[in-house]
Formats: structure tokens, sequence, C-alpha cells
């Protein structure tokens, strides 16, 4: 089991959505979760590198699990799924804190049939108000970013939980630049407007 998990980590970092040890992943058994502990390095997983811990109690420190276990937990809570992701993808990241929407709505058709929509929440890492605020985004959702923060999805397994994370960074990878196109568009035929104007 804990081989599968290591295998989406390794996939993780080398597509840039994590890096070293920032971000987590789950899986659910029945009443318990198995969650990479906390400082795991996501290409480096090994069998003694996840923690398992019950999904309706609190998780004593001395379980040394990831910091974003009690999300984990709020979610398996709140919606009948397998596997949780949690990665800290620059472009998500960038679109969480530049935009000025509570849902990004993707500009390829691709991620708009997928997707549909990706909520921004927030939410201090690690805490009941993060938890409860990615649990309720997550129900119309398959995935959501946390302000400054990152991204969480959730799937029936980690494949699916892989593609929710992805798609979500293709959309906001897309959205920036094309948002960035617009603005130097617009602000260079002001500047030769001006330059015309000028001329003559």
């Amino acid at each position: 089991m804990w081989q599968e998990i290591s295998k989406i980590g390794k996939k993780l970092v080398l597509q840039g959505l994590a890096s070293a040890h920032f971000g987590n992943i789950s899986i659910r058994k029945g009443k318990k979760i198995l969650i990479t502990a906390h400082n795991s390095l996501l290409d480096e997983l090994d069998k003694n590198a996840f923690v398992e811990v019950d999904l309706d109690k609190p998780v004593p420190k001395v379980k040394k699990a990831s910091a974003e276990t009690i999300v984990h937990q709020r979610i398996y809570q709140n919606i009948p799924t397998s596997a949780i992701i949690h990665t800290h993808s620059p472009f998500a990241i960038i679109q969480s804190m530049i935009s000025k929407e509570s849902v990004l709505i993707p500009q390829d058709c691709e991620s708009k049939y997928f997707l549909r929509g990706i909520p921004i929440v927030t939410g201090e890492p690690g805490t009941s108000e993060l938890a409860d605020n990615v649990a309720k985004a997550l129900k119309n959702y398959h995935g959501v970013i946390v302000k400054g923060h990152g991204t969480f999805a959730y799937g029936k397994n980690l494949q699916q939980a892989y593609l929710v994370v992805c798609s979500i960074e293709q959309a906001c990878k897309i959205k920036y630049f094309t948002d960035l196109y617009g603005y130097f568009r617009k602000n260079c035929n002001r500047k030769k407007e001006k330059f015309k104007r000028t001329e003559k």
C-alpha cells in the first residue's frame, strides 16, 4: 500500500507540484487513515514515512503525523472518498494570491469540463478553521486551493486525486499566462496610442 503512495509522491515532485517535504498524501482504510509523516520527503517515501491515525480522534503529538492531518480527517468525515493529496503547486498558489474571485473558472476546455470551477478558501495551516473551509468547499468541487498555501484534492483512488491536482495546476498556469498576455497587449496598445498622439 505504501508503495502506491510513494509512486505518487515521486510523480508530484517530478511534475513540480511539490518540492521536498511540502505536501502530504493519505488514503483511507475503514476507520483509519494512512498519511505521510511530518517532514517526509515526497520523492523518497518508504514504509517508515507513514503514520496510521484514527479517522475520528485527535492525533497524539507522539504520532508525528503531517500537520495537515486534521484537514484530511475532516474531508474523509464529510465526503465518501478514499484518497487525498495536498500539494504546494506554484501556479495554484500564485492564482490564490492575485485572484479577486472566490471561485476560479478555468479558461481551457478540458479543465472547464473536468473541474467546472476551483474554489479558493482561507485558513491557517493545520487548523480546524482550514479543515472546515476545505471540507465545505469540496462538497461541490473535486479540488480546492488554500490561499497562499496550495491545493487539496480527493478521489476514489490516488490516481484520480493526482489527476485533479494536475488539472488544477494546468488551469492556473494557463490562466496566469493568458491574463499576462492580455495585460501586456492592453498596455502596449495604450503606449502605441500615446506615442502616436505625441508624434502629431
